[in-house]
């Protein structure tokens, strides 16, 4: 017997800003830029790449080139990305 394996989209399950939030913080641990890009890139991509395109001044070649896993995206372009999810950049004590 064959088992088909599918690949993992973690976009299908990033339905509401306290899951988004939730995935952000637990990757935002790493401290990986590349990483960061990824999951902004599936968030974005489950809200819909367009609109947040639209909403964070941005084209969609643009933003898909940088939430890309292999860049390492800009403060101004995490921030206005953030901004577009409904999401606020935030600082809390380490440890």
């Amino acid at each position: 017997m064959t088992t088909k394996l599918t690949t993992f989209d973690p976009s299908r399950y990033l339905d509401s800003p306290e899951a988004a939030a939730i995935y952000l913080d637990s990757i935002m641990e790493e401290n990986d830029p590349s990483l960061l890009a990824a999951a902004l890139g599936d968030l974005a991509k489950a809200r819909g790449m367009t609109d947040i395109a639209k909403a964070s001044g941005m084209t969609r070649e643009a933003l898909y080139k940088a939430l890309r896993p292999d860049s390492k995206p800009r403060f101004d372009t995490v921030a206005r990305v953030a901004t577009a999810l409904g999401l606020k950049l935030s600082f809390r004590p380490a440890g």
